[in-house]
Order: structure tokens, then C-alpha cells, then sequence
């Protein structure tokens, strides 16, 4: 813009040209005496106020009417200028006041007449806030707790599902939905590594068996992240009821080459595939105990603890066999490092003495919580058993574990070779769901 077009519009300066021109102190104070002359003086001009954007109201937004304000105190008396007269004239007729009416307050507009929404009570939070929303966790969390199970597959519900073509869709049974909640309790999260040691002193109370059918049961319930690790202080039968391997490394191998997983992050799950051998679609992997004949030495409790650091740095649910002799360091190192202790005994009368002596030595020995650290399975070695002791045995275990888990006779598991898991039968792998489940709950 040109000098001659600003000083058209109006100078801010009365010079007409202040480029080159130097101001001396007394041009200063003239200028801001003007200044202060046009605003007013020194209190014309209010300082620029803000207001708080979450209190004050919206611009344009409308307010709401107050009630006019009575005046704190009568107003100043009225004096005339001239005296009034002494009488008023004859024809004068004094006014009639009209009648006072009261002014109606007034009314607030028609939607603000609605019932206003109460809010819903909120709790408060730990350092006191309200909250005033719910959070996406608590979406997902309110979500997952009201989700449903799908319609019946079982029993006469689901074969009018299938034979309606999906048309009726009853709801699962109770024995259905047992069964989804064992597996859903199976399948939990650890906040770490899980040990389950299967403990009884003497032999033939099903502890290999009992070991291999919980390692097929967490294995394909929650899909992998087991091992099954025979912690036979000399030689264990749980490698040749398992799997066979292409390799035969055992537990003194891995002692043996203990020192290549030493650095834990050079070591590899991969490499640990040359000493434990993989069930296959069982989903969890074996261990075996020592197998070679020329070989004298047995397991110590040191070597118990490098195996089983190492095995937790890998595996989410570490199962034991445990031998039987419950004197062996492995096996009260084992005893010790378990979270949780499964007595397992036949329905005989010696095997289930010898789980309860077993209970009472360790007890004698200061092992506190048993009761709510120890969980029972008994397995029916028959097909026909004496009723009268099996709940004589269940009642006594009852008293001294937190549950006890009754499994079938089932003939797959007689031969005393590898164990066929495609060929266990129904009721087998119920009951074994459902004892998983108790350990699982335990942990």
C-alpha cells in the first residue's frame, strides 16, 4: 500500500512520513498522551479477560431467565420543587389505583419442562475420581461374559438340531455344558510355568498311565506347550509307554549336554527336539528316564533342578513321574517344586494304603497345605470292581485332598505298550477332562 492510500484511510501516526525519522523520549510521551486521551484515560480500556472453556457457557447458547431481584433499600425520597397546595381543588376527584396483580414468574420453555435423564450411579475409582464411561477393556470383559455357548451337539437335543437342518436349535444340556467348562478351565492362563508331580510309592498305581493320559489331555485341550518328564531316579517305563522317537536320548543325555542351553538366548526350543520325543496329534512331548543298561549312577536333586529350570524356560505345564521311593533326592526335590501333588492309586486296598501313607509321611516331614495342594485319581483296574471299597477309598481321600477323580477301566490301556490315544474310550477321556480340569483349577 502507498503513503498517499494509508494516510487516506486514516494515519495511525499524525506524520506524514515516519520512515527515516528518529523519535526522541518527548514524541514518546506526547503519543501515548494522545493515546490515553482517545481511550478514556488509564482505565478506559479493560484488560482481555478468558474464561474457563468447561464452566462458562457455550457463545450463542441460551440462559436462563433469573426472577428479578427485589431492591435492597427504598429509594431516595421525592421532594417537589414548589410546596404542594394546601386543600385540593372542589371538582378534584382522587384516582382509583387499579388492583395489583402479581406478575407471573416466567416459564422455562417447553422441552425444559421434561423429566431431566438421571444419569446411572458410577463407581468410584481407586484414587477416588468418578468414572463417567466404560472403558474399552470393560467392553470386551462385559462382552466375553455374556457370550453364550453354541446350540446342542449331544444327545437327543442335537438330533432334532441336525434333523430340523438347524431349523430348532435347543441349547446344550447340562452334560454338555459341563464338558465346555472343563475345557475352558483347561485352557486358562498360568501367569508362569505349572509342575504336577503324579506320586505314590508304590508300584502299579497308575502313575505312568496317569501321566501320558494328562499329557494327552492338555495337550490337545489347550494345544501344545506340555511335556511329560519321567523323573525315575534309575530307569522308568515312561519312554517305551510313550511315542517312539527316532532318536533314544533320555534325561542323562540332556545332563550330559546340559551346558548348550546355558546361554538362554542362544538356546532354542528346537534344539531341546534332540532329547524329548513328540506324541504327535497328542500335542505335548516325553522325556524318558534313563534307559541304558551299563549305566549306575542315579539322578540327583541337582540334576532335578537343571532339568527342571530348563524345562520351564519352554514348556507352560510340566508333568513328573515320579519313581517309588519317595526317600530318593530327585524325588523329594520333585515333591518340593511341584505346584500341585497327584496321588494316583487303583481301587485296591494296598495301593490306596500306600497313597495315604505316603500322604502321612509327608505331612510328618512338614509339608504344609496337602490338603488344598493335593488332588486324587483313582483308576478302576477292572471291569469290575468292589463298590464298597471304591467309596471307601473316594470318602477317606475326600478328607485328605481337595478332590478325587474316578477313572474307567478301559481295556486300550491293558496291554502295557504304547499307549493307543485315537483308541482310549469316551468315557475315558471324559473322566480324564474332567480330573485335568480339577488340577487346572488348582493351579
Amino acid at each position: 500500500m502507498s503513503q498517499e492510500a494509508w494516510s487516506s484511510g486514516g494515519s495511525r501516526h499524525e506524520a506524514d512520513d515516519t520512515s527515516d525519522k528518529l523519535y526522541t523520549p518527548e514524541d514518546f510521551a506526547a503519543y501515548a498522551a494522545r493515546r490515553e486521551t482517545r481511550d478514556g484515560g488509564a482505565g478506559g480500556r479493560e484488560p482481555m479477560t478468558y474464561g474457563d472453556p468447561l464452566t462458562d457457557p457455550l457463545p450463542g447458547a441460551v440462559q436462563p431467565v433469573q426472577a428479578p431481584t427485589a431492591p435492597t433499600s427504598p429509594p431516595p425520597a421525592y421532594r417537589p420543587s414548589t410546596p404542594p397546595p394546601a386543600a385540593p381543588p372542589p371538582a378534584y376527584r382522587p384516582p382509583v389505583d387499579p388492583p395489583v396483580v402479581a406478575a407471573a414468574p416466567p416459564q422455562p420453555p417447553a422441552h425444559a419442562l421434561a423429566s431431566p435423564t438421571t444419569a446411572p450411579a458410577t463407581d468410584p475409582e481407586p484414587d477416588g475420581d468418578v468414572r463417567r464411561f466404560m472403558s474399552a477393556t470393560d467392553f470386551l470383559d462385559r462382552r466375553d461374559a455374556e457370550q453364550e455357548h453354541g446350540p446342542a451337539t449331544w444327545g437327543w437335543r442335537g438330533t432334532v438340531r441336525r434333523w430340523s437342518g438347524g431349523l430348532i436349535t435347543p441349547r446344550m444340556g447340562p452334560d454338555e455344558l459341563a464338558y465346555e467348562v472343563d475345557r475352558a478351565t483347561i485352557q486358562r492362563d498360568f501367569d508362569g510355568p505349572r509342575t504336577i508331580a503324579f506320586i505314590n510309592p508304590k508300584g502299579g498305581a497308575a502313575k505312568t498311565t496317569g501321566v501320558l493320559a494328562a499329557g494327552f489331555t492338555f495337550g490337545t485341550v489347550r494345544g501344545g506347550g506340555v511335556v511329560a518328564w519321567d523323573n525315575n531316579e534309575t530307569r522308568g517305563t515312561l519312554g517305551i509307554r510313550g511315542t517312539r522317537s527316532t532318536h533314544r536320548n533320555t534325561t542323562r543325555e540332556l545332563l550330559e549336554d546340559l551346558e548348550r542351553f546355558t546361554d538362554v538366548y542362544q538356546s532354542r526350543i528346537g534344539d531341546l527336539g534332540a532329547f524329548v520325543r513328540s506324541q504327535g496329534d497328542a500335542h505335548f512331548d516325553v522325556l524318558a528316564s534313563d534307559e541304558r543298561p551299563d549305566v549306575t549312577g542315579t539322578i540327583r536333586a541337582s540334576d532335578f533342578d537343571s532339568v527342571h529350570k530348563l524345562l520351564e524356560r519352554f514348556y507352560r505345564v510340566i508333568l513328573i513321574d515320579t519313581g517309588n521311593n519317595m526317600r530318593a533326592e530327585n524325588w523329594l526335590a520333585a515333591a518340593g517344586a511341584a505346584d500341585l501333588l497327584v496321588v494316583t492309586s487303583t481301587v485296591r486296598e494296598d495301593t490306596g494304603y500306600s497313597g495315604l501313607w505316603m500322604l502321612d509321611a509327608l505331612q510328618d516331614a512338614g509339608y504344609q497345605d496337602l490338603k488344598h495342594k493335593t488332588v486324587t485319581v483313582l483308576s478302576d483296574p477292572s471291569a469290575n470292581v468292589d463298590a464298597k471299597l471304591a467309596a471307601d477309598l473316594v470318602d477317606v481321600y475326600q478328607q485328605r485332598t481337595r478332590g478325587v477323580y474316578r477313572v474307567p477301566y478301559d481295556p486300550a490301556l491293558v496291554a502295557g505298550s504304547v499307549v493307543p490315544y485315537a483308541q482310549l474310550s469316551a468315557n475315558t477321556r471324559r473322566q480324564w477332562l474332567k480330573a485335568c480340569a480339577g488340577m487346572a483349577a488348582a493351579l
